[in-house]
């Protein structure tokens, strides 16, 4: 095809700016796990949108932030390591604050990369503030990189510029056939896409910070004759008051995260399912590098 443009697009960000939900709501369809929480994304995710003139693959990363454990300095390693081999990179920032330390060590970071890479800076959630306020703090993070970026203001809720968007991050991929068949959309295969959902789940029905010391392992994923699915996973926390919690009284928040990830789980399959869930303790498993390995995290030595 003539001028077929097709490349990678590292959205990158501090936690809970909407890159996950950017990204679902482009492709049109779910695919990366979403909550009001931060640190929701553990891993990097291809979503890929193909059009008749494009292929743009974005790879959705996790929340850059100032780490308080092995665990989050995994996640940073990994948001770093999406940039160095992509075509183009969306900076998305959070339109209704201020920069925070974190869009100041993230703009650090993008200033030390090869200006050869274009970069495109989202201001997300605009529809929350006024025009005046707006322009205003588009300056602010403007200042913050020493290279050249082009600046859109867009809503990943309401869809507003968003069409802009994605014909600036076209424009800037190269020429080249697509790298993926027109009707894949990801990366991941169903089993890990339940376990992101599953820990959504988590996210969005337990408090403080209980949601973030939880690991999801699918200890079962099978199809049944009838088509539909049956799924047995283990949640992991950290310590003996936090199963308690999990589980709840009678059992009823665990009862309650498992009707989500399943709804959920059934909207992303398109069948029934069934969903096993369980909680273990593994003490202290964020800060254990041979524990973060048995959950696909791994540590690289700087």
């Amino acid at each position: 095809m003539t001028d077929f443009h097709c490349g990678f697009v590292a959205v990158i960000g501090r936690p809970n700016v909407g890159k996950s939900t950017l990204i679902n709501t482009l492709l049109g369809q779910k695919v990366a796990a979403v909550s009001p929480r931060p640190q929701t994304t553990r891993r990097s995710q291809l979503g890929i949108l193909t059009t008749d003139s494009a292929q743009v693959i974005f790879v959705d990363t996790p929340g850059l932030h100032i780490p308080r454990h092995k665990l989050g300095k995994v996640l940073n390693q990994t948001a770093e390591e999406a940039l160095k081999e992509v075509d183009s990179i969306l900076w998305l920032v959070d339109a209704s604050t201020d920069p925070t330390d974190e869009d100041r060590m993230i703009a650090s970071l993008l200033s030390s990369l090869a200006v050869r890479t274009p970069l495109v800076l989202a201001l997300n959630k605009a529809d929350l503030v006024q025009a005046q306020a707006l322009e205003a703090r588009l300056r602010l993070y403007q200042a913050l990189v020493s290279r050249e970026v082009l600046a859109l203001c867009i809503s990943a809720t309401t869809g507003s510029g968003l069409d802009s968007l994605l014909s600036a991050l076209i424009e800037r991929l190269p020429v080249r056939p697509a790298e993926f068949p027109e009707e894949q959309i990801t990366d991941l295969y169903e089993r890990e896409i339940a376990a992101d959902l599953i820990r959504e789940a988590c996210l969005l029905h337990l408090r403080d910070e209980v949601p973030h010391c939880i690991a999801v392992r699918i200890d079962q994923f099978s199809e049944r004759e009838n088509g539909n699915a049956y799924i047995a996973a283990t949640l992991f926390v950290e310590r003996e008051s936090q199963k308690g919690i999990v589980i709840g009284q009678g059992g009823m928040m665990l009862k309650k995260i498992g009707s989500t990830a399943r709804q959920e789980i059934e909207a992303m399959s398109g069948r029934k399912v069934f969903l096993a869930l369980r909680v273990k303790v593994l003490e202290g498993w964020r800060n254990k590098e041979e524990l973060l390995k048995r959950f696909g995290y791994r540590l690289k030595r700087t």
